[in-house]
């Protein structure tokens, strides 16, 4: 018998694992951003030194995941195991940078949901007594989306106005089974929604019925309110997708447009830095994460948060034989103080 599991999405901890140490690594447009001191390094070069765009992101995720090992004080020989992933063919970011680290590897892939993903399956391995230590991390690159997923930059292919514009950084998080928190206390792992777009560069409409099923199932299986909350935060619907899951969420009777916000909306200055919609890639809620909500947590301006990344799993096979775009979520739910978890 499953003695964890409220419900058939959700469960609860018994040994919470804190998150020992966070870090995010991003490019020069995300350091233009609002969010900018909150990031461990910031890299004026989109190449980041290599010579191509793939290279660099793969950079990106080695440096985050050092970032977070110093941070964390463990030696690197201690880490039981990193989970990552990112949207490049073959998670080809995370297993490059994996094969540098020389950490036992899982690669896992949940498009831009991977950093709940991985954030998901590692406090599981943790709480189930399998591993002292584990690193998470993801990452995106706008450039390498670009290329991959749309139209080579080269083309100057206009993006329409609810476009998203892909975050160029990487997260990482490393997990302990010992630690002063914050805590993952509680795991929703979403289902995979599909309403039928097909628009490859409408991701917020796409993925925001996902995020709606995964927060509505979270509250009730907990038997939460969404005020227990201080934030409830998804990643990365942007403006356009925001809008469509207040929406939604208002709905199946669920309020939360006093403490919800999306990681796509606070990364950059839609206005100021013409993102038209907002951030988006594996990346976005990952360096919001373990840049500014880390941070926030850390020094208990935020006590309660639930994490909740969305992702759009298409590819570019699929979208050019006219499939539509089906999408998920995964939640975790963060707090300061486990002992006080209802």
């Amino acid at each position: 018998m499953a003695q964890k599991r409220l419900g058939k999405q959700t469960i609860k901890l018994s040994n919470p694992p804190s998150m020992l140490a966070a870090a995010a690594v991003v490019g020069p447009k995300e350091g233009e951003g609002p969010l900018s001191a909150y990031f461990d390094m910031i890299q004026k070069d989109d190449y980041f030194g290599q010579d191509s765009w793939e290279k660099a992101e793969s950079k990106f995720v080695e440096e985050a995941v050092k970032r977070a090992i110093s941070k964390s004080g463990v030696s690197i020989t201690a880490i039981d195991y990193m989970l990552a992933g990112d949207l490049l063919n073959q998670i080809i970011s995370s297993s490059f940078a994996a094969r540098n680290l020389e950490i036992p590897y899982l690669g896992v892939y949940g498009a831009c949901s991977t950093m709940a993903e991985s954030l998901s399956i590692g406090s599981m391995i943790i709480d189930g007594g399998y591993a002292d230590h584990i690193i998470c991390a993801t990452s995106s690159h706008f450039s390498s989306a670009e290329r991959q997923y749309r139209f080579p930059l080269e083309q100057g292919v206009q993006r329409p106005p609810y476009a998203q514009w892909t975050v160029t950084g990487s997260g990482a998080t490393m997990l302990s089974a010992t630690g002063n928190g914050p805590y993952i206390t509680h795991v929703t792992t979403g289902k995979v929604v599909d309403f039928g777009i097909k628009d490859a560069n409408n991701m917020g409409a796409a993925m925001a019925p996902a995020a709606v099923d995964t927060i509505t199932a979270h509250f009730k299986e907990t038997g939460r309110s969404p005020g227990y909350y201080d934030l409830i935060v998804t990643g990365d619907l942007a403006t356009v997708g925001k809008e469509i899951a207040l929406e939604l969420l208002k709905k199946e009777g669920l309020d939360l447009q006093n403490n919800y916000n999306d990681c796509g909306c606070m990364i950059f200055d839609n206005i100021k830095q013409d993102t038209h919609s907002g951030g988006s890639g594996c990346g976005c809620s990952a360096s919001v994460l373990n840049g500014y909500l880390f941070n926030q947590l850390k020094h208990c301006e935020l006590n309660r948060i639930l994490f909740v990344a969305t992702g759009a799993l298409l590819s570019p096979i699929s979208a050019w034989q006219g499939e539509s775009i089906p999408c998920i979520a995964h939640a975790v739910a963060i707090e300061t103080k486990p002992s006080e978890v209802k």
